[in-house]
């Protein structure tokens, strides 16, 4: 079971922010571990993986959610693009590297 509190991108961005960070039922990841995560070089910031994701696909993003799966930090990018079909990416965390493209 999966915790994922909201926080909100400033700067006019209209996107969610989630992370995903443990599967204890209750425990909460703290933004304090995000960010110890980012000052390490551990994940790319969330302009960098945005920037990525609309250079693969052109579209207004409508969330973005940091999330642990199998062991790697994963950024799910979700986008709306002209034809109003939803797109979630998702990229390496540390590398940018996109993982999966799908549209929904």
């Amino acid at each position: 079971m999966k915790f994922i509190p909201h926080l909100f991108i400033a700067g006019g961005l209209a996107c969610t922010v989630s992370f995903a960070l443990t599967a204890v039922a209750g425990e909460r990841p703290r933004v304090e571990e995000v960010r110890q995560l980012r000052e390490a070089g551990k994940i790319l910031p969330a302009e960098e993986i945005l920037m990525r994701s609309r250079k693969v696909q052109p579209g207004q993003v409508v969330g973005l959610e940091l999330e642990r799966e199998h062991g790697r930090l994963v950024y799910e990018v979700k986008l709306i693009d002209s034809a109003n079909k939803v797109h979630k990416l998702e990229l390496d965390a540390a590398t940018g590297v996109v993982l999966t493209h799908r549209e929904k």
